[in-house]
């Protein structure tokens, strides 16, 4: 009882450590210290671990206890690959294909791409769009928009403007589409003799 009340056992420091690129001493301070309630013996770590994982672009967080008086924590942040969602939304994806809130304002890539898609969905564009990524390099572009309709369908953007209709159907038939879509760009170009980014648009269905 004497251990549980003394002060001596009142959480003194927090150390901090991780490849934080959003967040500082002062940020992590302000979001956190007046969520810790109790010492070193009574103080709840899971209690810790979601106070620093709800501060915005920590991922995951690891809290251990460090005797008499210290916490460790160890912080990963997320990895934004890709913005998530309707234009303006705040919303983006990291290298799980994990959506998360963050301020867009402090995403330092200026070329990410824009993924959209029905809820729970977002691993499967995520590797979609890794997929279809190196398919388009024959035609020097890159896919800018991605978007799984609510009834399964797959449309795209290129940097060149193009927009395309992938359709429905499994990974494996989009791509094979895709793939044949690629294949005949070149040979549709040259007949009218065009270059590839004079395409606008193409129903790959």
């Amino acid at each position: 009882w004497w251990g549980l009340r003394h002060p001596f056992f009142s959480i003194a420091a927090i150390h901090v450590q991780g490849d934080l690129a959003h967040n500082n001493a002062v940020t992590l301070r302000v979001n956190v210290t007046p969520r810790l309630t109790g010492n070193f013996f009574t103080l709840d770590l899971t209690t810790v671990k979601n106070a620093f994982e709800a501060v915005p672009w920590v991922r995951r967080a690891v809290v251990r206890r460090e005797f008499p008086n210290r916490l460790s924590v160890v912080l990963q942040e997320h990895q934004p690959v890709a913005y998530w969602g309707a234009d303006g939304e705040s919303r983006l994806l990291n290298s799980h294909g994990e959506v998360f809130e963050a301020n867009v304002g402090d995403v330092e890539a200026e070329d990410l791409p824009h993924l959209s898609g029905p809820s729970g969905q977002s691993v499967q564009l995520l590797a979609m769009y890794r997929t279809l990524l190196p398919l388009f390099e024959p035609l020097d572009a890159t896919i800018e928009k991605l978007e799984l309709t609510d009834r399964g369908s797959w449309r795209a953007q290129l940097d060149t403007g193009a927009a395309l209709e992938l359709g429905r159907g499994t990974p494996d038939e989009v791509i094979d589409r895709t793939r044949q879509f690629v294949l005949t760009v070149p040979r549709a170009t040259a007949k009218y003799n065009r270059e590839p980014d004079a395409i606008e648009s193409a129903d790959l269905r």
